[in-house]
C-alpha cells in the first residue's frame, strides 16, 4: 500500500469510445474528472470522457484603500469568547493590583493581563507553556522600559526595539494576533510610569501579576472542555471543505482552495501540538488523528474534483461535509454514510466524484466511533509536537525570509517614530511610536495604508468618547469598568474592521495611560490625536521606504521552491522503483503543503507593494498554474498504488520541471518543447503547459513594460534637451 486514499486508475482511454458518437443519454452522468481507463467491456452508453476544459482561473485578488475596505466588515463570526475574557482579565488584574500597590500600578497589571489575546485556538497544553513564556516577554518589555525611562531617546530607541525583536519572535514562532502590538504597548507605557529606573522591578513584578492573571482567564476552560481546541480546529477543517465543495465549478473555486489548505493545515498543526505523552495513546486521540487523515485525504480529492469539473457538485455533499463538522465533537451527530447514495448513483467507480464521495462516507464511519483503534489509520503522525525553536528563529533571520525586512522595518520605523516625535517637541512621543507598530502591522504598502486610515479615523472619534469620560472625573472603579468594557468591544470587532475597533481602543489606551500618568484632560486629547495622525503618517512612510519590494522580490523564488517541491514529489510517486515509506510520505505531503500556502501569502503581500505591484499582477496565472501544480501532486501522493511512468517519462518530465523553473530565475521564456504525456494525470500535463503560457505572457508583458518605459525616458531626455536649447537661445 502505497498512501492513504482510494485507488485511481491508470492506463489511456479506450479508442472505442474516441469514435463512437456521444449519445444524448450522456447527460445523465456527472462525473467530469475519470481519466477515462474504463474495461473493455463497459457500457458505451456510460463513457463520460474527462473535461478537456481547463478550470477557470479565479480572478486576481485586489487590496484597494476604497470605503468598503475602510468601513467594511471581513467575512467571519464575532469574538464574543476572547472579548468577554479580555474584559475579565483587564477588570480583575487592575483591580486587584490597584487595590494592592496604586493605580498606577494596576495600570501597568491591566496591560500585562492582555497575555489572554495569545494562543487562543491552541490546545490546552501547548498554550500553557506558550503563555507562560509570553508572560515573560511582557515581564521582560516593562523592565526594558523601565530601564529605558532615564531619558526620553532611550526611551524611544527602547520601544523601537521591542518592537523590531518581538516581531521577529512572534512572527519565527507563528504567534498569532495581536502579535508584538501588546508588547510595545506594555515597554511604551512602563517608558512613563512613575518611580523611572528604580521602580524597574516593582513594574516588572506588577506586570507579571498582571500577565499572570490573562494565563489564568485564558486556562478556565482546560477542566472542563481540555480537548475543544483540537475539535474545533478539525471542525473547522471540514467545513472549509464543505465550502470548497459549494465553490466546485465557480470562478472563485483557487480562493477558495486556498482558505481550505489553510484550515487543513491549521489542524494539523493543532492536533500535532496536542499529542502530549500521557493522551497520543488514547482511543480518543486516535479517533481525531483519524479524522484528520480523512480531512486531508478528502481536500485533495475534492482539489481534483474542482480541476476537472466544470459545474457545480450536488449540494448534498457540502451538507454532508458540514454534518461531519458537527460530528467531530458529537459523535452520535455523524451523518449518514447512506445519504450519499442517490448522488453517487450512475457514477463510475474509479471517477473522481466517487472517491470523494467514498471519502466522505469512510470519515462519517470513523467519525460515529466514540473512539479509535490507536495502531491503523490514526496511529502515527510522524512528526514532532513542535518544531525547534533555534531552528524557526534561524529561519526568521535567513535571507529568504519574509521575517527580517519585516522585523527591521517595524523597529526602525517606530524607533524612527519616536525620535521624530521627540525632536518636534511632543510630550508624549511613545503614542506616536504606539499608533506607528499598530499600523505597521498590515503588512504591505496598501494594508498599511488602510490600517493608518481606520487608526487615525478612530482615533478622533475614541479621543472624544474617552475625553468625555475622564472630564467627568470618574472614581478609579468606574475607571477599570469602563476600560474592561472597551477592550471588549475592541476585541469583539477587531478581527473584522481596525476602525471600529480603533473607536474603541483608544478611550481604553487613554483611560489606561492617564491612570498610570495623570495629565490635563483637554491637552491629552489633543495630543492624542496629533500623535496619533503623526504615528500614521511614520507608519506610511516606513512601509514605502524600507524594504517595500522585499515581497515581490521573493515571488519568483517562491514559485521555482513550490516547483522544486511538487517535482520532488512527482518523481518519488511516479517511479516505480521507489518505494515511499509511511513517514517519507507525510513529510512530502507536509513539505509541499507548507510550501504551496507559503507561495499564496507572499503573493498576497507582494501586490499590495506598491508601485512594485504592477509587475507583480502578471504573475498571477503563473501563481495559480503553479499552486494547481502542486495540489495535483499531493493528490498523486495520496493515492494508495499510484499509476508509475516510465524512466524515459520521468527523465523528460524532471526536465521540463528544471526548464520552468530555470526560465523563471532567468526572467525568460521557457523552451520547454514537446512535454512528456503523463496518461493517467492529464490535469497535470494541462497545467504545465498553462504554466508555460503565463510565464510567456508574464515575460510579454515585463518586455512591452520595459520599452514603454524606455520610450518615456527617452521622451524626457529629448525634452530636457529642447529645453536646455531653448533656454541657451
Amino acid at each position: 500500500m502505497r498512501g492513504t486514499g482510494a485507488a485511481q486508475p491508470g492506463g489511456p482511454a479506450r479508442p472505442l469510445a474516441r469514435l463512437l458518437p456521444i449519445p444524448p443519454t450522456i447527460g445523465r452522468v456527472h462525473d467530469q474528472g475519470a481519466n477515462g481507463s474504463e474495461s473493455a467491456d463497459a457500457d458505451p452508453q456510460e463513457w463520460n470522457p474527462p473535461s478537456r476544459v481547463r478550470a477557470r482561473v479565479a480572478e486576481r485578488p485586489r487590496q484597494r484603500m476604497d470605503l468598503k475596505a475602510l468601513f467594511g466588515l471581513a467575512s467571519g463570526r464575532f469574538a464574543w469568547t476572547i472579548a468577554a475574557k479580555a474584559a475579565i482579565a483587564m477588570s480583575s488584574s487592575f483591580a486587584l493590583v490597584a487595590f494592592l500597590f496604586g493605580p498606577a500600578a494596576g495600570s501597568l497589571a491591566a496591560l500585562g493581563s492582555m497575555t489572554v489575546l495569545y494562543e487562543k485556538n491552541t490546545p490546552y497544553t501547548h498554550r500553557a507553556l506558550s503563555l507562560g513564556l509570553i508572560a515573560l516577554g511582557f515581564a521582560a518589555s516593562v523592565a526594558i522600559g523601565s530601564v529605558a525611562s532615564v531619558s526620553l531617546w532611550s526611551g524611544a530607541l527602547a520601544i523601537g526595539l521591542v518592537a523590531g525583536v518581538s516581531t521577529w519572535l512572534c512572527q519565527s514562532l507563528r504567534v498569532d494576533v495581536p502579535g508584538p502590538f501588546f508588547f510595545v504597548l506594555v515597554c511604551a507605557i512602563a517608558t512613563i510610569a512613575p518611580g523611572g529606573l528604580a521602580a524597574a522591578p516593582a513594574h516588572t513584578a506588577t506586570a507579571a501579576i498582571g500577565a499572570a492573571i490573562g494565563w489564568l482567564v485564558s486556562m478556565v476552560g482546560a477542566p472542563f472542555r481540555a480537548r475543544h481546541p483540537e475539535n474545533r480546529a478539525v471542525a473547522e477543517a471540514f467545513r472549509q471543505l464543505a465550502a470548497l465543495l459549494r465553490a466546485i465549478g465557480t470562478p472563485r473555486v483557487d480562493h477558495v482552495q486556498h482558505q481550505a489548505s489553510l484550515a487543513v493545515s491549521n489542524a494539523w498543526r493543532v492536533v500535532l501540538q496536542a499529542q502530549t505523552r500521557g493522551y497520543r495513546d488514547t482511543p480518543d486521540a486516535a479517533r481525531l488523528r483519524a479524522l484528520l487523515r480523512w480531512v486531508s485525504d478528502i481536500h485533495l480529492a475534492a482539489t481534483e474534483v474542482s480541476l476537472a469539473r466544470s459545474e457545480p457538485l450536488p449540494a448534498v455533499a457540502s451538507n454532508f461535509a458540514e454534518g461531519l463538522a458537527v460530528a467531530v465533537g458529537r459523535p452520535l451527530l455523524s451523518p449518514d454514510p447512506d445519504g450519499l447514495d442517490e448522488i453517487r448513483k450512475g457514477l463510475r467507480p474509479r471517477s473522481l466524484e466517487s472517491r470523494l464521495y467514498s471519502n466522505l462516507a469512510r470519515a462519517a464511519q470513523s467519525a460515529r466511533k466514540r473512539d479509535h483503534e490507536v495502531e491503523g489509520l490514526g496511529g502515527k503522525l510522524h512528526d514532532r509536537r513542535n518544531p525547534p525553536a533555534m531552528d524557526s528563529l534561524r529561519s526568521g533571520l535567513s535571507r529568504k525570509s519574509l521575517i527580517r525586512p519585516t522585523a527591521l522595518r517595524m523597529g526602525i520605523t517606530v524607533a524612527a517614530a519616536g525620535l521624530l516625535a521627540i525632536a518636534l517637541g511632543f510630550d508624549r512621543y511613545y503614542w506616536v511610536s504606539i499608533t506607528a507598530a499598530s499600523v505597521l502591522q498590515g503588512g504591505n504598502v496598501v494594508l498599511t495604508a488602510n490600517r493608518s486610515a481606520q487608526r487615525a479615523l478612530g482615533t478622533v472619534l475614541g479621543v472624544v468618547i474617552g475625553a468625555g469620560i475622564l472630564m467627568t472625573s470618574p472614581p478609579l472603579w468606574v475607571v477599570i469598568i469602563t476600560a474592561a468594557l472597551f477592550q471588549a468591544l475592541a476585541q469583539l470587532v477587531i478581527a473584522r474592521n481596525f476602525f471600529y475597533a480603533s473607536i474603541a481602543l483608544t478611550p481604553m489606551a487613554l483611560l489606561v495611560a492617564f491612570t498610570a500618568s495623570p495629565y490635563p484632560v483637554d491637552q491629552l486629547a489633543q495630543a492624542r490625536v496629533v500623535d496619533s495622525v503623526v504615528g500614521a503618517f511614520a507608519g506610511i512612510l516606513g512601509a514605502l521606504l524600507l524594504w517595500r519590494k522585499a515581497s515581490a522580490a521573493r515571488l519568483p523564488q517562491t514559485i521555482v521552491t513550490v516547483l522544486g517541491s511538487s517535482q520532488a514529489v512527482l518523481m518519488e510517486v511516479l517511479d516505480p522503483q521507489v518505494e515511499i515509506t509511511p513517514e517519507r510520505r507525510y513529510r512530502l505531503r507536509r513539505d509541499l503543503r507548507r510550501d504551496l500556502l507559503s507561495l499564496r501569502g507572499v503573493y498576497d503581500s507582494a501586490i499590495g507593494d506598491v508601485p512594485r505591484a504592477e509587475h507583480t499582477r502578471p504573475l498571477w496565472p503563473v501563481v495559480i498554474a503553479t499552486q494547481r501544480i502542486g495540489y495535483l501532486a499531493l493528490s498523486a501522493l495520496a493515492l494508495e498504488e499510484a499509476p508509475p511512468a516510465s524512466q524515459i517519462t520521468l527523465q523528460r518530465l524532471g526536465l521540463a520541471f528544471d526548464e520552468l523553473a530555470a526560465s523563471l530565475v532567468e526572467r525568460r521564456t521557457p523552451r520547454l518543447g514537446a512535454l512528456p504525456r503523463l496518461v493517467d494525470y492529464p490535469r497535470i500535463n494541462m497545467e504545465l503547459r498553462a504554466l508555460s503560457s503565463s510565464m510567456r505572457s508574464a515575460v510579454a508583458t515585463d518586455e512591452r513594460d520595459a520599452t514603454a518605459e524606455q520610450q518615456l525616458r527617452a521622451q524626457r531626455e529629448q525634452r530636457r534637451a529642447r529645453d536646455e536649447v531653448t533656454g541657451d537661445l
